[in-house]
């Protein structure tokens, strides 16, 4: 290959490493289109906007300001989040794909299915072709209507993330009528003793701290409850040892002053303030991912966000496998022992003698090392691509874009390999 076409390959490369790195971010997408402000800003109050920008394939049935704000006027947060999530499609929909859907009818998986709160076909979508051209939606529950149809494509990037505006809101049956507890209404230590967190709920209680907790319920509040087994889990300290002000810190630190739902808490990088926080810095919680999984880190060890017990805006309640030790109460984790260094043998004394034949020269540690193993790299592309691209997709480096990880490693694999041809070369 002459250095002219690898020059080409590497320039190509490079642009599909910076489209690579970047991400579908709603509510940046719809900040260009007055028309869904409404609904805009209510991803952004119920905290769906973060859960949709950590999914990869989705589509996003979307609402004009008029049909939004006769919705919103009617319903507590709570209700309306849950209808939001009814129109979040785990599915890549574009107008193409509508009108090729098998049998003409099929029902799809929404974001409402995965919150553990939809009996039967609740979190589900019936989605039909209908004659002429129309396309409906509505409630996957036997008997309901398709009272909502498509209207027109609003944005699509082609397997990520498509935007399409429907007529009318899917409205589940029960959906609107299931009781939406206000935030004071809630019963904290109810919940944590039916999720198998009596131990917590009753140190809540007996040090007063439960009332701190009880005080930040309408402003947000996020709890992070260790289970009964946390607290019998070797290596966790003797509480009893603690002074009443640790007592009421460790306990504060179980729990952020916001609501931070699931989607939240895996797109969160900075620290996380607690209601112990008193301080720039001072005890707080960082929080990593590893696909679905999350890890709260305390400077002492993790704990892994085992499931949420409770989820309604503004309040949200975890259970987690240990009990949260802050670094300010029991100090750092010991950082791991530093690696001997190696020893150095002195250098032999000059000598007058012969030199030693090329026999007696040590191997050359090369020869010795083993090849690196080789790199496998997966390819794969979307089962079932839609025929053509709409006016509306793209497929450039367009604000709120991302694609998936996998694809940032396969383009990155390509790019070193190019970069290495060019340099050799």
């Amino acid at each position: 290959m002459g250095a002219f076409h690898r020059l080409n390959l590497l320039h190509f490369t490079l642009s599909l490493v910076v489209i690579a790195v970047n991400g579908h971010n709603i509510t940046a997408i719809l900040e260009g289109f007055p028309d869904y402000s409404v609904y805009n800003s209510f991803l952004t109050q119920t905290k769906l906007a973060d859960e949709i920008n950590t999914r990869e394939t989705i589509t996003c049935l979307v609402l004009n300001n008029g049909a939004m704000s006769a919705l919103t006027s009617k319903h507590p947060l709570s209700v309306v989040k849950n209808i939001l999530s009814l129109h979040v499609l785990l599915d890549y929909y574009d107008p193409q794909k509508l009108h090729k859907i098998s049998d003409g009818t099929t029902l799809t998986t929404t974001l409402y299915q995965t919150t553990g709160n939809a009996p039967g076909n609740l979190g589900f979508v019936n989605i039909t072709d209908l004659q002429g051209g129309k396309v409906g939606f509505g409630s996957a529950i036997p008997g309901s209507k398709l009272d909502s149809s498509y209207t027109k494509s609003v944005k699509q990037i082609p397997y990520n993330i498509s935007i399409l505006e429907i007529s009318a809101p899917i409205i589940a049956p029960g959906i609107l009528t299931a009781p939406a507890p206000s935030s004071s209404g809630v019963n904290i230590t109810g919940l944590l003793e039916k999720a198998g967190c009596k131990t917590f709920a009753s140190l809540l209680t007996s040090s007063g701290v439960l009332k701190t907790y009880e005080s930040a319920l309408d402003k947000g509040l996020t709890v992070f409850a260790p289970s009964d087994e946390a607290f019998k889990a070797e290596g966790v300290p003797d509480l009893s040892k603690l002074t009443n002000a640790e007592q009421v810190s460790l306990l504060e630190y179980h729990a952020s002053p916001d609501y931070k739902p699931k989607g939240t808490l895996k797109t969160t990088k900075d620290p996380i303030s607690t209601l112990a926080t008193n301080g720039a810095g001072k005890y707080d919680l960082t929080v990593t991912t590893a696909g679905d999984s999350m890890t709260l880190h305390t400077g002492v060890g993790p704990s892994r966000v085992a499931e949420a017990v409770f989820d309604s805006p503004p309040v949200a309640i975890f259970t987690v496998d240990n009990v949260l030790l802050p670094s300010e109460l029991f100090g750092k984790s010991p950082s791991p022992a530093p690696a001997p260094e190696p020893v150095s043998l002195p250098s032999p004394t000059p000598s007058l003698s012969p030199s030693p034949s090329p026999m007696s020269e040590a191997p050359s540690p090369l020869a010795a090392s083993p090849p690196a193993p080789p790199t496998g790299t997966p390819v794969g592309s979307p089962a079932d691509s839609p025929a053509g691209s709409s006016e509306n997709s793209t497929s450039d480096n367009a604000a709120g874009h991302v694609s998936a990880p996998l694809l940032g490693t396969i383009i990155f694999t390509v790019f070193a390999t190019v970069v290495s041809s060019v340099i050799l070369s």
